[in-house]
């Protein structure tokens, strides 16, 4: 099954995405398929293989544990539709 979450990261750093979308394969582990940067500015980057060259894989957490703020306070979650997923990494 696939799960579609839209990360907001409050005062994100400069340079850093204010906004993450997630493509989530709950039935693999909670591994990212593919994943989308949206900066302040509005421009977006499309991530096809967010483990491209990593060292260590980490599953993403789920919309519950980020509202729980188990990764801090300045993170929120909601769900989102796959339509408005692909039609932001159509942008791209």
């Amino acid at each position: 099954m696939t799960e579609y979450i839209k990360l907001f990261w409050a005062d994100a750093p400069e340079g850093e995405p204010s906004v993450i979308l997630y493509e989530v394969d709950t039935d693999r582990g909670r591994l990212a398929l593919r994943s989308i940067d949206v900066f302040a500015d509005g421009h977006t980057r499309n991530i096809a293989d967010l483990y491209d060259g990593a060292i260590e894989i980490t599953p993403i957490p789920t919309m519950e544990e980020f509202n729980a703020h188990v990764w801090g306070e300045e993170f929120h979650a909601c769900l989102v539709e796959k339509a408005e997923f692909e039609t932001l990494w159509g942008k791209n």
